[in-house]
């Protein structure tokens, strides 16, 4: 897997669970005499993957120490040194962390060894369960391994022996991972934070877990930043060249020789689209010769075609050829149309793959685990852009572009999981969308989930239908706060009856938001203007959002209560142009500067009947409406950016930290110039908010 970087989920580490049997307590005399390492599944569960090693420790074993774990002189009498045994270690370990029960102390030890043989040892990072379950289980008194185990339940073997103690950490830990998803400590660097909390409140001085490259938080190479600035319409080849399935072989050949091209697309009588290649002709002529020039395409095209969005950044592309294995895709429009092509030609000056941080491991992971492995990886990329200088605007389009990919999968597993129960496929057409900032394509690195489910009830048992989806919407909001993006606060989330509903009861729920204008219903239609499908049917999944536009456009009365959502606001500012900031030294940028930025962008856009998503595209569709100064929007659309740069620079920072992550940002830590484009950005909201206020539509 790698060296794990400090935001890499806890459920996306490679773990090994560990323990050692020494001559003594006193970590400077000590001498190894056993160790005991077991590997864990991303789950925590203790697998078979076992290193077992009595250890020669050179000097006699104390009879009192002998008491404690059964292990004498002649036990050990033929067994490999400490050396030997830490090198056999350190091949089992690979990068993976360690877990153990004040494990600190079995590091200190190895440690002791190298150094007393003048060797090199490289410590790994480590996860000690004491800290962590004084942390989430308070009122367990005895916090010794013993301890922890009779309050859970946890039945120790071989208690004293390397592996037995090993594999009571394992179980511990095990039971302590939900308990620590629920405190919102996801991270292997939230888990280093909250031991040393633990620590500093007992006054301990307990042996560090953290290794240095914990501290010094390295990230992969230097990152080529272009597939993260670029989308895929600005280099794929437009329009793009299409064959009947029916055609014979030679036509398509003389359209790659005349055309200078590589592929052509194939239309199947079934209407899907095929991709026939240069070197599928010259498979096909070596097969059966020149007759194989009168064959129909169909013979010998690909079907189905793998394709990207024309929206998609351009890392998808890469990411999607090199998993596949293949040099051409398709490029979809927007109604998912065929609209050009994408091949290695195109991409070959951008494919500096190996400096990629996200590629396409989406689409093939199967668990929560191997997709918690692929968001652990967005803030490393989040800091290489940053590094290169990329408008967080960017960076932001790419986090929601993983969270949006994120939840198709688990779309799509949960499908697959519904029918190995004996549920069968879906009941009904359906759609899942993903709202607020993932849907705007603004989301930073503290994002929670907002989704939505809509489906067919036409010809269906609705009763079944709805049973079914409602097992699916709780398999996709599960799965994502498993993952690492938490459960939305508000409960917007397909789990939950509210946002999971048929065509009809969609058109009829957002029909009452516009029209009824009740606090609660604005808080939730103005998520909705942000939705975006990602998974099922297009169309479908489409409709509320356009009936909510068509509804709201004429309606005075809603836009200026949706107005009304920001009367509350309160400047972050003082009046002496300093910033408030609360007991931590911290501004909320979210609440004082960016909602109400994208909120008066939305209502911008449904006047100027835009359907963009993304802020800035809003407040150039105003503009083009004339619904205020070209140059305010534009000093809205630079706060925007300012704003959103902060954040997402604060985030990474807390990131490495272990810092839970949220949009309050430390002011004090910027450098002059930044704060006071900050502050200049922040004065930009009072003119925002008038442009929306009461009597200006």
């Amino acid at each position: 897997m790698g060296t794990p970087l400090p935001f890499t989920p806890l459920n996306a580490l490679d773990l090994v669970a560990l323990d050692t049997e020494t001559t003594g307590l006193d970590t400077g005399t000590a001498r190894l005499v056993q160790i005991g390492a077991i590997r864990l599944s991303p789950s925590g569960e203790p697998t078979d993957d076992i290193f077992n090693s009595l250890v020669n420790p050179g000097v006699p074993i104390p009879p009192t120490a002998t008491e404690i774990h059964g292990i004498s002189d002649s036990d050990v009498a033929a067994a490999p040194t400490a050396m030997d045994a830490l090198a056999g270690l350190a091949e089992f370990l690979g990068e993976a962390v360690v877990v153990g029960h004040t494990v600190g102390f079995d590091l200190e030890i190895f440690k002791r060894e190298a150094d007393r043989n003048n060797v090199a040892w490289q410590t790994p990072s480590a996860l000690d369960v004491r800290p962590m379950a004084q942390a989430v289980l308070p009122s367990i008194r005895g916090q010794d391994l013993d301890g922890l185990c009779a309050n859970l339940g946890i039945e120790i073997e071989n208690r004293h022996s390397a592996i037995g103690d090993a594999r009571a950490a394992a179980q511990v830990f095990q039971t302590l991972l939900p308990k620590l998803r629920d405190r919102q400590i996801r991270t292997l660097a939230e888990a280093h934070t909250l031991c040393r909390r633990v620590w500093e409140r007992e006054g301990s001085s307990a042996i560090s877990t953290e290794s240095v490259e914990d501290r010094e938080a390295v990230a992969p190479g230097r990152i080529d930043s272009y597939p993260y600035r670029n989308r895929v319409f600005e280099v794929m080849s437009a329009p793009p060249v299409t064959l009947a399935a029916d055609q014979p072989l030679r036509a398509a050949l003389d359209l790659l020789i005349g055309k200078s091209i590589s592929s052509i697309f194939v239309k199947q009588h079934s209407d899907e689209w095929g991709i026939l290649t240069e070197r599928d002709v010259l498979r096909a002529i070596n097969e059966i010769g020149p007759k194989a020039l009168e064959q129909p395409i169909e013979k010998y095209c690909s079907v189905p075609l793998a394709s990207v969005s024309s929206q998609d950044l351009v890392y998808r592309a890469i990411g999607r050829m090199d998993r596949l294995g293949i040099r051409h895709l398709g490029v979809t429009g927007l109604q998912g149309d065929l609209v050009g092509a994408v091949t290695t030609r195109n991409l070959l000056r951008h494919r500096a793959t190996s400096a990629m941080v996200l590629g396409d491991e989406i689409a093939a992971s199967k668990t929560d685990g191997a997709l918690a492995a692929v968001w652990g990886k967005v803030p490393a990329m989040a800091r290489q852009l940053g590094d290169e200088g990329v408008d967080a605007r960017m960076t932001a389009a790419v986090i929601s572009t993983e969270i949006q990919a994120l939840t198709r999968r688990v779309a799509e597993i949960g499908e697959l999981k519904l029918q190995e129960q004996g549920l069968g496929a879906p009941p009904a057409n359906y759609a899942v969308l993903v709202l607020g900032s993932a849907g705007r394509g603004e989301s930073l690195l503290a994002a929670d989930q907002d989704n939505a489910l809509v489906f067919d009830p036409r010809g269906i048992d609705q009763e079944q239908a709805e049973g079914y989806f409602e097992r699916l919407g709780i398999h996709i909001a599960d799965s994502l706060d498993a993952i690492g993006i938490p459960y939305c606060k508000g409960g917007v989330m397909a789990s939950k009856r509210e946002w999971r509903k048929s065509l009809p009861n969609w058109q009829k729920t957002v029909a009452g938001w516009v029209g009824k204008q009740r606090p609660e219903d604005l808080l939730n239609v103005d998520i909705f203007f942000d939705g975006i499908v990602v998974h099922g049917d297009r169309e479908l999944g489409q409709t509320p959002r356009n009936v909510a536009f068509d509804q709201a456009h004429n309606q005075r009365s809603f836009l200026v209560a949706l107005s009304q959502t920001m009367r509350d606001w309160r400047s972050p500012l003082t009046m002496l142009g300093g910033f408030r900031t609360g007991s931590d030294d911290r501004v909320d940028l979210k609440a004082g500067g960016l909602m109400p930025i994208f909120s008066v962008a939305r209502i911008l856009a449904i006047k100027a009947r835009s359907t963009a998503h993304a802020t800035p595209d809003r407040l150039r569709a105003a503009a083009e409406a004339g619904l205020a100064s070209t140059n305010q929007l534009n000093d809205l659309i630079d706060a925007h950016r300012i704003i959103l740069n902060a954040m997402l620079h604060q985030q990474i920072l807390d990131a490495d930290a272990g810092i839970r992550l949220g949009p309050k940002v430390a002011v004090g830590t910027l450098s002059k110039s930044r704060r006071n484009d900050l502050r200049d950005a922040l004065k930009q909201v009072p003119g925002a908010i008038d442009l929306v206020r009461e009597g200006t539509f």
